[in-house]
């Protein structure tokens, strides 16, 4: 029987860990051949390569992001063989499991819940040697009645098989993200997450996580991800394994979690602090809200000010990027406390903060009830809102501007000097800043054509020019800081038009060329040549202190920055005072 597991993506570069467990967990009787494809990959050309492969059986992994393309790639495939049998499982179809039977009637079966052991008799039962009633948590309709099998008991993932360790997938493990999962479950009741609905924690055997992570860091994983939903639920757990990653990680590996922030406990923060290397880990923090009322009904625990309290410790070591998720739409949350909501985590200043808009997943609490909150939503994956009691159709679009433009500009860490100098000086608060942004952004439809850093520049100081009584001549010259910053090499053309004419330029450089020092004592100690001046340097006319910039002041004082590139290294500004005959034109 020639067996294929499948699934599509959302990029090239994720792997998808439940086909592995379904091979592991098949052999050795059976040897399905994993093949994964992306959403952005053509129907016909999916279909045209999973037929020339001949398969008796495919299976499809199957969740919001992928499920209306898989279901083409299934409607097509069936069409032009239909002998073959189609078995679909995972998240998006483990619940109204009869809808999606009746609906595309091209499912031959569903697997239901965790399938490792329901997909290894399901195989059993189409090579003839088990009843198809004797199938545990398989779903299918025989005779028009929608059946589904009693659920087999939960794994006892301690004698898991490893799924990772197949030869196929050596050769990628640099180039992809290596998801790994060391437990199953969740001890939170969270109605919007799918994951509230198993209760409990199941842990993997330890021993044989840490022999499967040295595995793969010796065949050249770079980047591992655990996708346990709680990593720091059991914190004599999670300090094994941080101990263990820190002990005997590799160059160049770095290390993904999903922690929930106001449990970890300040010792394990100043253990990390103390004993990390820098860039090894990165932690992934679900917010969502910060509305008391909102989490309430949502039944999510949550301690605002504990969590405050780990961020904050966290980013104080300096050695773990930390990723915050808000979601908007929850119950009672209208457009002002989402704002509110927004303000009270970005305080925090996160490496990335990442704002989503709440799905009603099948399954969850919150879709039972979505009626009780007026939600209205998309009834098709991802089931995005539209509106609900306290939040209209308006508000949601007006909260969709910010994320383009939140995602360019702070979570890519382009311009962080402006973006401070603005939040303090120029908006009330940072969600003000990318709401006014963001509806110009929009309203230009730049979220739809692709940016250059200047670009971004020039986009960010058109914005600008157009709002009044605001310092326009300190935030240009704070963005050329920051856009010089990210340069390694002279810039040919910078973003800003040019406000130093020739003369002014040789005359600076004539002075410099006489005597290095006027631009200070390290600047002498570099010892350019001539030609090296006028190759390595760069010279802008600046109306703020740059000596006091870098040390995180915006002091105004006209005058000439000099920048000094040497050997693709960052860049060294050196201050000049204006002299006889030079004018700042800035």
């Amino acid at each position: 029987m020639n067996i294929i597991l499948t699934t599509l993506n959302a990029k090239f570069i994720h792997t998808n860990l439940a086909l592995r467990c379904l091979k592991a967990a098949a052999a050795p009787d059976y040897s399905p051949l994993i093949v994964e494809y992306t959403i952005k990959d053509p129907t016909f050309n999916i279909v045209a390569d999973l037929y020339q492969k001949k398969p008796n059986v495919v299976g499809f992994s199957c969740y919001i992001w992928n499920i209306e393309e898989t279901i083409k790639v299934i409607k097509m495939l069936k069409t032009v063989d239909p002998s073959i049998t189609i078995i679909l499982g995972g998240p998006e179809v483990s619940y109204d499991t009869n809808v999606w039977l009746r609906n595309v009637t091209e499912i031959d079966y569903i697997v239901v819940g965790e399938g490792e052991q329901t997909f290894k008799e399901t195989l059993d039962f189409l090579s003839k040697k088990k009843e198809l009633k004797e199938v545990p948590g398989l779903a299918y309709v025989q005779n028009d009645k929608f059946i589904l099998n009693p659920l087999p008991p939960k794994l006892d993932l301690r004698e898991s098989p490893s799924p990772y360790r197949f030869e196929e997938d050596l050769p990628n493990l640099s180039k992809r993200i290596v998801y790994v999962e060391t437990s199953r479950g969740c001890p939170f009741s969270c109605q919007f997450c799918l994951s509230s609905i198993e209760v409990g924690v199941r842990y993997f055997n330890r021993e044989k996580v840490k022999e499967d992570i040295r595995f793969l860091m010796q065949n050249g994983a770079k980047t591992i991800k655990f996708v346990d939903r709680t990593f720091n639920i059991s914190r004599s757990y999670a300090m094994e394994m941080f101990q263990f990653l820190i002990d005997e990680h590799l160059p160049g590996v770095v290390f993904q979690f999903e922690i929930t922030a106001d449990i970890m406990r300040p010792e394990v923060i100043q253990f990390l602090n103390e004993n990390a290397p820098a860039g090894l880990f990165r932690f992934e923090i679900g917010v969502q809200s910060t509305n008391d009322l909102t989490n309430e009904l949502v039944k999510r625990r949550q301690n605002f000010e504990k969590l405050k309290r780990t961020v904050t410790m966290v980013k104080s070591g300096g050695k773990i990027d930390q990723h915050l998720d808000l979601i908007a739409g929850l119950p009672e949350e209208d457009y002002h406390s989402f704002r509110n909501t927004f303000n009270e985590v970005f305080e925090m200043r996160p490496e990335e903060l990442q704002l989503g808009f709440l799905k009603l997943l099948r399954g969850t609490g919150l879709r039972v009830e979505a009626k009780k909150y007026g939600y209205v939503y998309v009834d098709q994956a991802p089931y995005e809102i539209f509106s609900n009691n306290v939040l209209s159709f308006h508000d949601i679009l007006r909260i969709k501007q910010v994320e383009d433009v939140l995602e360019k500009y702070w979570n890519a860490h382009r311009m962080d000097q402006t973006l401070e100098f603005l939040f303090e000086h120029v908006f009330e608060t940072p969600f003000d800043f990318f709401q006014q942004f963001g509806t110009y952004w929009e309203e230009r439809n730049w979220s739809r054509i692709g940016h250059q850093l200047e670009d971004l520049y020039t986009r960010l100081f058109a914005f600008l020019e157009q709002l009044e009584n605001i310092p326009l001549a300190t935030i240009k010259s704070v963005m050329k800081l920051d856009y010089l910053s990210k340069q390694k090499f002279q810039p040919r053309k910078p973003w800003w038009n040019n406000d130093l004419n020739k003369e002014t330029q040789s005359a600076i450089y004539k002075l410099l060329i006489e005597d290095p020092s006027i631009a200070g004592v390290d600047f002498s100690r570099l010892n350019l040549s001539e030609r090296e001046l006028y190759k390595q340097t760069f010279i802008t006319p600046i109306t703020v202190n740059v000596d006091l910039f870098e040390q995180g002041i915006i002091k105004e004082d006209n005058g000439f920055l000099l920048t000094a590139f040497q050997n693709g290294e960052a860049p060294q500004f050196f201050f000049l005072q204006p002299k006889e005959n030079i004018i700042v034109t800035n």
